[in-house]
C-alpha cells in the first residue's frame, strides 16, 4: 500500500485473478486516512459511490490501464452502506458491491463440515436467495479446500472469474460470496484455480438445486424451500405402524420413457402427475419408484451417473414441478421412492472429479477411487466432508421434496474393495480383508439419519451378495436398511419360468430354495429395469411357448410372486406385457393395450395389487416366517406348488396354488387348516384375463380329511399354467 492506495503488486494480482485474498483489497476498508472503497468493474470508464438512496457521495479513481477503481470517502466509516454507479459510452448501471457485505457462514459451519455432522449442509452450501444486510441477492458457498482461488461466474458477470472472487474460510476450505441484486434463474458455475495455479474446467455446483437442460451443464439459482404442500395427512399416516407390516407394491418408472408426447418430447412433471399418478392408483400400486431424477448429463445412463445430487433433472421441468409431482402423488395416496446413487459418479469435466484440481470427492488411489465397470469415480467414504455431503443429499430429498424412501443403487460395489476387480487391482485393508469399512460406516450413518430425522420413510438396498444384516438395524451391527432387493429370488424364478414346462420338474428347487432364506432380511421381490435390457428380453419375452402360453406363464408367475412373501416391485411396461426390451429413448408400447391378452394381463396385475393390499394375510407378515407355511413344496412331477399366507390371529388365511404345466389338474387335493368354504379370489386363468376359463366355480368346500399335515383338505381344479388364490370364508 502507498498511503490509502493499493500497491501496484496487489492491483496486478487482482486484475490477473491471482490475488490471495480479494476481500482484503476490494470493498470498504478503514485506513489511517479514512474509509477507502476499492472495486474492480470491467467495462466501466467512470465509477462513483452513491448512498443507498441514490445520492452521489464521491467518485473513485481509475488505476491507469486497468478496470480497478479506488477512492477515499470523506466523513464515512466501515458501516457505510453504499452502491456503485458505473458509466461508459454505452450508458450507465448501478449495483451493490459484493465486497461490501460480511460473510454468511460461521465457525459452526466450518466445525460441522470438518467433523462430518452438518446434517442440513444444503441450507448453507449451494446458491441461496436471501436478503442480506437489507439487500436481495444470492449467497454462494462451495467446498474446495485445495483451491487457490474460486470465483462464481455466470451470465450475470460475463463468465469473468475476476468479478466475483470468493472469500475462503481457511478452517474448512469453504468459499463464499454474496452476490447482491441477483435473482432466481441466474445461470452459474464455479471457476476454480488449483493449488499449483492451473485453472480448472468450469464446475457445476455440487449442491446446486437446479441445472440447465442437457447438453448445457451450468447450475441454475432456484429455491426449494418454499413449496406449498398439501400432504400433511399422508405424512401423518406414513409414520404409523411398521413399513414391513404394510403392503408395498412398487411400480418402478423411468420418467423419461414411461410415455412421451408429440415429437418424442419428455413429459413435464405436471404432465406426468396428470397421467402417471392416476394410472398407478388405478392399478393398485402403493408406491412409485423413480429411476434417478438427480441431474445427469447422459440420457444413456438412465440417471445412474448423476452429477447434481441436489437437483431434480431439468428434462421434465424445474424443482417446483417435481415438488408438485410428489405432492400430487401423496394426495392420491401414493408413496414416492427415489433411486439414489452414492456408489459412483461420472468424470465429466463439469462434475465432481478433481474438483479443486486434485482428488477431493473421489478416493485418491484409483484402486479405491475408480470403477472399472462403469468408468466412473468412487467417493472417498472415509473423508468426513464427503460422507457429510452424501448424507446431506439423502436427507435433502426427504426434507425438501417429502419423498418417502430411497433405493440405494449398487450397494455391493460399495461394500467390497475387490468388487469386480482382479488381483492387484484393489487395495486391501491392513489385515488383508476386502470389506470397505468406510462405506459400511457411511451406509449405517445414512440409514440412522434417514430413519431418525424422517420417521416413516424407508431405505432399500440393491445388494446382490450374502452380506449379513443388510436390513438389520445399525445398532445391532447391521447396515440399517429397511429392505433389501431379493436378487437371488429374481434370478432363480426367472430361470425357472424361462424353461419349457416339460423341463420344470427337474428344476423344482428354483422356486422352493428362496424360502430357505426368505426371512433372513426384509425383502423386496424385484422385477426391475435391469431385467429387461442388454439382450435379456422383456419379461414376457422370456416366457416359453406360443403367445397364449407366454401370457399364461406370465400371469401364473406374477400370481406366484404376489403370493410369495416379500414386498413387490415391477418395472413399467411389464404389467401389460411389453414385448420389446425397454428403450429409454421412447415411450412404452401403449398401443398393445388394444389387444385382449395385454389388457387382460394388466387387469390381472391390478387385481393382484388390490388383493394384496386388502388382505393382511398377503402382506402383514411378508418379512416374518410365521406368515408363510408350505402345503405342497415337493410335487416335482406335476410342477405344482401350494402354500399358505397368514396374517395376525383373526386374519383370514389365503391359500396360493400354482400349476406350472399346461395340464389341467382335476381333483388335486390340498391340505388346509380349516374346514368350510374357501373362496376363489383370484385365478390367473380366468377368461377375463385372457385365460381358458378353467376354475372352481368361485369356491370350494374343505372337509375334515387330513392332508399335508393339516386337519382338513380341499379338492381343487388347477387350471393350466396358472396361479389360483383361495381365501377361507367362514
Amino acid at each position: 500500500m502507498t498511503g490509502w492506495r493499493a500497491s501496484v503488486s496487489d492491483v496486478e494480482a487482482l486484475v490477473a485473478a491471482r490475488h490471495g485474498d480479494p476481500f482484503a483489497l476490494l470493498g470498504p476498508h478503514e485506513t489511517d486516512d479514512g474509509l477507502v472503497i476499492r472495486a474492480f468493474v470491467p467495462h466501466a470508464e467512470t465509477l462513483a459511490v452513491e448512498d443507498r438512496e441514490g445520492r452521489r457521495v464521491a467518485p473513485l479513481e481509475r488505476r491507469p490501464g486497468t478496470d480497478f477503481f479506488e477512492g477515499l470517502i470523506p466523513g464515512r466509516d466501515r458501516r457505510f452502506r453504499y452502491r456503485l454507479r458505473a458509466e461508459n459510452p454505452g450508458g450507465g448501471w448501478t449495483f451493490h458491491d459484493p465486497y461490501s457485505f460480511v460473510g454468511v457462514l460461521g465457525a459452526t459451519d466450518d466445525y460441522l463440515l470438518v467433523e462430518g455432522t452438518h446434517r442440513q449442509l444444503y441450507e448453507r452450501l449451494g446458491a441461496h436467495l436471501r436478503n442480506h444486510e437489507g439487500v436481495d441477492g444470492v449467497h454462494f458457498a462451495v467446498w474446495a479446500p485445495d483451491a487457490s482461488r474460486v470465483s462464481v461466474v455466470g451470465d450475470f458477470n460475463g463468465w469473468d472469474g475476476r468479478c466475483h472472487q470468493m472469500r475462503k474460510r481457511v478452517d474448512s476450505g469453504l468459499w463464499e460470496i454474496f452476490a447482491p441484486d441477483l435473482g432466481a434463474g441466474a445461470i452459474y458455475k464455479y471457476e476454480i484455480v488449483s493449488a499449483n495455479g492451473v485453472v480448472q474446467p468450469l464446475k457445476a455446483d455440487p449442491v446446486g438445486f437446479a441445472g440447465e437442460l442437457r447438453p448445457s451443464t451450468a447450475s441454475v439459482v432456484a429455491r426449494t424451500d418454499n413449496f406449498a404442500w398439501s400432504d400433511d395427512e399422508f405424512l401423518r399416516q406414513r409414520e404409523t405402524g411398521e413399513a414391513r407390516r404394510r403392503p408395498m407394491a412398487i411400480y418402478e418408472v423411468h420418467l423419461g420413457s414411461w410415455q412421451r408426447k408429440e415429437g418424442n418430447a419428455f413429459l413435464t412433471y405436471d404432465e406426468l402427475a396428470d397421467r402417471l399418478i392416476p394410472y398407478a392408483v388405478e392399478m393398485g400400486f402403493t408406491h412409485l419408484e423413480l429411476l434417478p431424477v438427480s441431474e445427469h448429463p447422459l440420457d444413456d445412463s438412465w440417471g445412474y451417473q448423476p452429477i447434481g445430487l441436489f437437483a431434480p433433472t431439468r428434462r421434465h421441468g424445474d424443482p417446483s414441478g417435481f415438488a408438485r409431482f410428489v405432492d400430487r402423488a401423496h394426495q392420491a395416496g401414493l408413496g414416492v421412492i427415489l433411486d439414489w446413487v452414492p456408489a459412483h459418479f461420472p468424470t465429466d469435466r463439469h462434475g465432481l472429479a478433481h474438483f479443486d484440481g486434485q482428488p477431493l470427492y473421489e478416493h485418491a488411489d484409483p484402486r479405491r477411487g475408480f470403477h472399472p465397470d462403469w468408468n466412473t469415480a468412487i467417493y472417498d467414504f472415509g473423508r468426513a466432508e464427503v460422507a457429510n455431503f452424501l448424507a446431506a443429499s439423502a436427507l435433502y430429498w426427504l426434507d425438501r421434496f417429502h419423498v418417502d424412501g430411497l433405493r440405494v443403487d449398487a450397494v455391493a460395489s460399495m461394500l467390497y474393495l475387490d468388487y469386480s476387480r482382479k488381483a492387484g487391482e484393489w487395495l486391501p485393508n491392513p489385515d488383508g480383508s476386502n470389506d470397505n469399512k468406510d462405506a459400511v460406516a457411511f451406509l449405517r450413518r445414512v440409514n440412522q439419519l434417514c430413519y431418525g430425522v424422517h420417521p416413516g420413510t424407508v431405505t432399500i438396498a440393491e445388494e446382490s451378495t450374502a452380506w449379513p444384516g443388510v436390513s438389520k438395524p445399525a445398532h445391532e451391527n447391521g447396515l440399517g436398511f429397511g429392505f433389501k432387493w431379493n436378487m437371488g429370488w429374481m434370478h432363480d424364478t426367472l430361470d425357472y419360468m424361462s424353461l419349457e414346462p416339460v423341463h420344470r420338474s427337474y428344476h423344482h428347487d428354483k422356486l422352493t430354495f428362496g424360502l430357505l432364506y426368505a426371512f433372513s432380511e426384509n425383502f423386496v421381490l424385484p422385477l426391475s429395469h435391469d431385467e429387461v435390457v442388454h439382450g435379456k428380453r422383456s419379461i414376457l419375452g422370456r416366457m416359453p411357448g406360443d403367445p397364449w402360453q407366454q401370457f399364461a406363464n406370465l400371469r401364473a408367475y406374477y400370481g406366484f410372486m404376489w403370493g410369495h412373501p416379500g414386498k413387490k416391485l415391477l418395472f413399467m411396461g411389464q404389467e401389460f406385457g411389453q414385448r420389446n426390451e425397454w428403450n429409454f429413448n421412447q415411450g412404452l408400447d401403449w398401443h398393445l393395450m388394444v389387444e385382449p391378452a395385454h389388457s387382460g394381463l394388466r387387469d390381472f396385475v391390478r387385481d393382484l395389487n388390490h388383493a394384496y393390499r386388502d388382505r393382511p394375510a398377503l402382506h402383514a407378515r411378508d418379512c416374518e416366517g410365521d406368515g408363510f407355511r408350505w402345503v405342497v413344496p415337493d410335487d416335482k412331477a406335476q410342477s405344482v406348488f401350494a402354500f399358505l399366507r397368514l396374517g395376525a390371529p383373526g386374519d383370514r388365511p389365503v391359500l396360493v396354488v400354482s400349476n406350472f404345466t399346461p395340464v389341467v389338474r382335476d381333483g388335486y387335493r390340498v391340505g388346509v387348516p380349516e374346514t368350510g368354504r374357501w373362496r376363489e379370489i383370484l385365478n390367473s386363468d380366468a377368461a377375463a384375463y385372457g385365460g381358458s376359463g378353467v376354475g372352481n366355480f368361485g369356491a370350494v368346500e374343505a372337509d375334515a380329511e387330513p392332508a399335508h399335515g393339516f386337519p382338513a383338505s380341499v379338492r381343487l381344479v388347477l387350471p393350466p399354467l396358472s396361479t389360483v388364490f383361495f381365501e377361507w370364508d367362514p
